[in-house]
């Protein structure tokens, strides 16, 4: 899963057990966990709402790129810009 072997885990645990000592370690470790929790929680809501939003083009069959062009009707555009009026020159 992490990359890491049985022999580096203990490795890390005799580490942990020297640096924090035999009362903080636990505390660590449990404290480390709810965090890994939270971080895979927050994950999975961020996979489930983008494969939401990917899923809403193809449920509503809107594509956001047309949204995007400007049409001949559009005169509101600046890409839309008539051709009488940029041969004018402002007085």
């Amino acid at each position: 899963m992490s990359g890491i072997g049985g022999s580096e885990f203990i490795l890390l645990c005799l580490i942990g057990l020297l640096v924090l000592g035999p009362e903080r370690l636990p505390r660590v470790a449990s404290q480390i966990g709810t965090w890994l929790g939270q971080a895979r929680r927050m994950t999975r809501v961020m996979k489930r709402q983008l494969e939401e939003e990917l899923d809403v083009e193809k449920n509503i069959g809107i594509n956001p790129h047309e949204l995007l062009t400007p049409r001949d009707d559009d005169t509101f555009s600046p890409l839309h810009v008539d051709e009488d009026e940029s041969d004018e020159k402002p007085a």
